[in-house]
C-alpha cells in the first residue's frame, strides 16, 4: 500500500493511473494489438477509437478514446463482454483494472472484459490538475489555496487542444463507449458500473437499449441526485447512524458515551489551532481545524465500515485535544493509490454540467454546505456542458437490471437505489446489503452473485439469482487501540 495522502480540497470528491498524453488530433481507430497495462499480470489488448471532440462538428478537433480488452480464458468465449465503468466521476477504469480483474476473473472465464478511459481521464484526453503530493500539511489543508489551485488549472486547462471543457458530459461518453462497442462487433454488452460509473451505465441504457443484455449497478448514483445536495444529507445520515450503532454497542458506548456531544464541541468550538502529526513524514505541524475541516476529515472514513470503525477514537481524541488521528483517519481510503486518483478537470466539467443546473444557489446548511460551497464556487466559471432533459429520465428497462446498496453508504445510500429500481420496473432487482459502505463488488459472495446474473441464460434465472448470503453482515466493532497491560497485583511500583 502506498503512503496516504491528505488533500483538503479534493476531500469531498467522490471517491475513487497510468502515464497520460494529449490526444488531440488523431486520425484513425487503432484495433486492439498486444499490450502490457501496468497492474495486469497478462498480455491484454489495448487500442482506441478516434471520436470528435464536439459531436456536432464532425470535422473539427478530434480525440483518441482508449479501452484494454481482457481476453476470456475459454476458446469459445461468449459474444457479450463485459464493459466496465469507473466512479468519480474521473476515475481512469483502465488504472483501476488491476484492482478490478480479481472481482470478474469468473466472468472473464468465457467473456472479453473491457475497460476504457472515459473522455477526460487516463490516457484518453486527460483533464489533470497538478497533485499536491510532497507539499508541508499545513499548505495541503488551505482551503482557499486549493481553490486558487483549481481555479489556475481551470485556466490551463482550456488552453488545451482537447480543453473544451463542454464536451465531457456523461452522454457524449456513453456515445464513445458505443463506438467502443462496434468496433469490437459485439452486439451486445454487459454493463458493471461503480458509483458514478452507474449514472454511466443507466446512461448507455438509456441512450443503446438495444446494445444491452444485463447490467450491474453498485452504489446507485442517478442522474438527477444532484450530488453536492445530496452528498450533505447522505454523509449527515451516515454519521448519525454511526453515532446510534455506537451507543448501542456496549463496548463502544462504555468507551465513548459522550460521543455525540463530542461531535456537536468539535464543530461548536472550531476553528482553533492544534499540533497535527503530518502523516506524511511523522513531523508535527500548526494547522488551523475549522468546521469544514472536521466535516471533510469524518466523511472518508464513512466510505469504508472497517476506516469508519476508527471514527469514535479519533472524534474523542479530537475532543481532547488531539487531533493527529481524525487528521490521518480522513487521508487512509485509498492509501494514496494512483489507481484511484481522481482527474479534476473531467470531474468538474461532470458535475458542473450535470449536478449543479444552478452554482448561484445559496447552500443548504449543516455537513451540506461544507460540500455545496466548493462546487458552487468553481461551477460559477466553469464551462458547463449542454445536458438534454432526456438525460434524467429513467426509462423502463427492457433487460434484467441488478442494483447493489450498502446501509451505511454516504453518497450512495439505499434510498437512491431504491428509486432508479422502482422507475426501471419489473426487470430491476435491488440488494441492500446491511452494514456494507460505498460499494459492495469485493464483499464476501458479491462477485459470486454477479456472476450468475451475468451468466444465467434466462432472464427469469438471473433475476431470481440467490443473494441471501449476503443478507447478515455486521458491522466492524469499534477499533480501540492497545492499551498497556495493568501491572500484576502486589508488583513493585
Amino acid at each position: 500500500m502506498r503512503r496516504s495522502r491528505i488533500l483538503r480540497w479534493a476531500a469531498w470528491l467522490p471517491a475513487l493511473w497510468l502515464a497520460s498524453a494529449a490526444t488531440a488530433g488523431a486520425a484513425e481507430d487503432a484495433a486492439p494489438a498486444a499490450c502490457r497495462v501496468k497492474g495486469l499480470k497478462h498480455e491484454v489488448l489495448c487500442g482506441h477509437v478516434t471520436r470528435a471532440l464536439d459531436p456536432a462538428q464532425p470535422g473539427g478537433t478530434t480525440i483518441a478514446v482508449h479501452y484494454v480488452v481482457v481476453p476470456a480464458a475459454a476458446r469459445y468465449k461468449r459474444a457479450d463482454p463485459v464493459f466496465f465503468f469507473a466512479g468519480g466521476p474521473g476515475q481512469s477504469a483502465i488504472a483501476l483494472a488491476g484492482s478490478v480483474l480479481p472481482l470478474f476473473q469468473r466472468l472473464n472465464h468465457r467473456r472479453d472484459l473491457v475497460f476504457i478511459d472515459q473522455r477526460g481521464t487516463g490516457r484518453s484526453a486527460p483533464l489533470a490538475c497538478d497533485a499536491e503530493d510532497g507539499l508541508p500539511l499545513a499548505q495541503r489543508l488551505d482551503a482557499k489555496r486549493g481553490l486558487a489551485r483549481l481555479t489556475a488549472c481551470l485556466a490551463s486547462l482550456r488552453e488545451l487542444p482537447h480543453g473544451d471543457l463542454r464536451q465531457y458530459t456523461t452522454s457524449i461518453a456513453m456515445a464513445d463507449a458505443d463506438a467502443v462497442r462496434a468496433a469490437l462487433g459485439a452486439p451486445q454488452i454487459n454493463l458493471v458500473g461503480g458509483s458514478y460509473g452507474t449514472r454511466a451505465a443507466l446512461d448507455y441504457l438509456r441512450q443503446f437499449p438495444s446494445r444491452v443484455r444485463r447490467v450491474v449497478l453498485d452504489g446507485v448514483a442517478p442522474p438527477d441526485m444532484m450530488l453536492p445536495v445530496s452528498m450533505g444529507q447522505d454523509v449527515e445520515a451516515a454519521l448519525a447512524r454511526l453515532f446510534a450503532d455506537c451507543e448501542r454497542e456496549p463496548a463502544c458506548s462504555t468507551r465513548h458515551p459522550r460521543l455525540r456531544m463530542h461531535w456537536q464541541e468539535l464543530l461548536g468550538g472550531a476553528p482553533r489551532r492544534a499540533s497535527v502529526v503530518d502523516p506524511l513524514d511523522g513531523q508535527p505541524t500548526e494547522v488551523s481545524i475549522d468546521a469544514d475541516l472536521l466535516a471533510t476529515a469524518v466523511r472518508g472514513p464513512l466510505y469504508a465500515p472497517g476506516l469508519a470503525a476508527a471514527l469514535p477514537f479519533a472524534i474523542d481524541e479530537a475532543a481532547a485535544g488531539r487531533y493527529s488521528a481524525l487528521v490521518g483517519l480522513a487521508g487512509a481510503l485509498g492509501g494514496g493509490a494512483r489507481a484511484v486518483r481522481l482527474f479534476e478537470g473531467m470531474h468538474f466539467s461532470v458535475v458542473c454540467a450535470e449536478d449543479a443546473p444552478d452554482p448561484s444557489a445559496s447552500p443548504t446548511s449543516g455537513l451540506g454546505a461544507v460540500y455545496q460551497r466548493p462546487y458552487a464556487a468553481l461551477c460559477r466559471d466553469w464551462p458547463r456542458g449542454s445536458v438534454s432533459p432526456a438525460f434524467r429520465d429513467l426509462p423502463t428497462s427492457p433487460v434484467p437490471v441488478l442494483a447493489f446498496s450498502g446501509t451505511l453508504d454516504p453518497v450512495t445510500p439505499p434510498r437512491h437505489g431504491e428509486r432508479v429500481v422502482k422507475a426501471l420496473g419489473p426487470r430491476a432487482r435491488h440488494v441492500v446489503v446491511p452494514n456494507a459502505g460505498h460499494g459492495v463488488m469485493a464483499i464476501g459472495c458479491t462477485r459470486e452473485v454477479t456472476h450468475r446474473f451475468i451468466d444465467a441464460e434466462d432472464e427469469a434465472q438471473a433475476l431470481a439469482v440467490d443473494a441471501g448470503c449476503l443478507a447478515r453482515l455486521p458491522r466492524p466493532p469499534a477499533f480501540e487501540p492497545p492499551r498497556p497491560a495493568p501491572p500484576p497485583s502486589g508488583a513493585a511500583r
